[in-house]
């Protein structure tokens, strides 16, 4: 990212550690700009939060280097303390001390000054985080959302170039959580902070993330935006993470690789080692087909309303069942005949754009 200063930046080099004869994070490489949120997805006991405590300082990996900056804080023989570290974490239960109010704890750790700087710096962190009146208020009287923009904001006191959420809006209903989310997010990117947020849910990494990293078995499998982590996965079990995908058998003519369904659209994602293509239910085109015959193209199983979008399954006459999302309403019955066809989703629903960008 040009013109981003390089203090605000944290690189992870070949981390490995083990508990035991386990090894639960495994040469994992990952860098954060500034002003960047990184996410970094996968289930429970897939080395997530072992990783942000290495990243803190909180444990020490069997090899690898963590810098922030152009200052290594972890590696060989380099250790340094938590406390000396440019870092701010906000935990999962956010961690506040219950006996002291807001402005106490945001204070706690906050660098030296005088008292006039100090507590006018809580009043900006409070404005900041939307907290203006809530500064002698006790935690336990607070909201989930509220105690988790106060660990925000003691966070941000200690002025960090990097910043570590792991889970941070996991105990929020799913209301109040996207609330807390814009917050937070907007806070990070006007700090110009460097964020590596954990989660296990694919959704919120779509809608907070610049960059993902999926997260697997202590492993990195991939690291690419969201759009790209979408429609370009990896493999198999990374495209499902996000939502539904068809696989098609593929094989080559010349150029063009070829399905049941006739060449693909533009780039897709290939599963070389079972010779399939990975394609979302938006490369997937329903039309009305009523004299069609079904030899010819598809019947409808399954119609499942979204919202805004209709996902509809469709058993190929001549091939797999296969899924596609279409806006909604539509007039579409189970049992109906339809004409199946693929698409590529940037150039039709962007009729200016390239048809090989992504």
């Amino acid at each position: 990212m040009s013109g981003t200063s390089p203090v605000n930046q944290l690189c992870v080099e070949q981390v490995t550690h083990s508990y035991g004869r386990t090894t639960v994070v495994r040469d994992v490489s990952l860098d954060v700009e500034a002003g960047q949120v990184h996410c970094l997805l996968g289930p429970s006991g897939s080395g997530k939060s072992t990783l942000l405590r290495i990243i803190a300082g909180l444990e020490t990996p069997d090899s690898g280097a963590v810098s922030i900056g152009s200052v290594q804080v972890t590696g060989k023989h380099i250790s340094v303390r938590p406390e000396q570290r440019a870092i701010g974490f906000v935990f999962q239960d956010y961690a506040l001390f219950p006996h002291l109010n807001v402005q106490r704890n945001i204070l706690y750790g906050m660098p030296r000054g005088t008292r006039a700087e100090r507590h006018g710096k809580v009043k900006s962190l409070l404005e900041r985080v939307e907290l203006a009146d809530a500064a002698s208020a006790m935690p336990h009287t607070l909201s989930g959302g509220e105690q988790q923009r106060v660990a925000l904001a003691r966070a941000l006191a200690r002025e960090p170039a990097v910043m570590l959420l792991d889970e941070p809006f996991s105990s929020l209903d799913v209301r109040l959580r996207a609330e807390v989310r814009e917050t937070t997010l907007r806070v990070l990117r006007e700090f110009n902070t460097a964020t590596l947020m954990v989660t296990h849910d694919p959704q919120e990494s779509m809608r907070c993330a610049d960059l993902v990293s999926v997260i697997r078995a202590g492993q990195i499998i991939q690291t690419a935006t969201p759009q790209d982590l979408y429609f370009f996965p990896a493999d198999r079990e990374t495209a499902e993470t996000f939502g539904p995908v068809n696989t098609l058998k593929v094989r080559q003519e010349g150029s063009q690789h070829v399905t049941t369904l006739g060449s693909l659209p533009g780039l897709v994602a290939l599963d070389n080692l079972n010779e399939t293509a990975l394609l979302r239910p938006e490369c997937i085109a329903l039309e009305p087909a009523p004299n069609a015959t079904a030899d010819s193209h598809g019947i409808v199983r399954t119609i499942e309303p979204e919202g805004g979008t209709t996902l509809i399954s469709v058993q190929l006459s001549q091939g797999p069942l296969v899924q596609a999302r279409c806006l909604a309403p539509g007039n579409w019955s189970v049992g109906a005949v339809v004409r199946v066809r693929l698409r590529n989703p940037w150039v039709e629903s962007n009729p200016g754009a390239n048809s090989s960008a992504h």
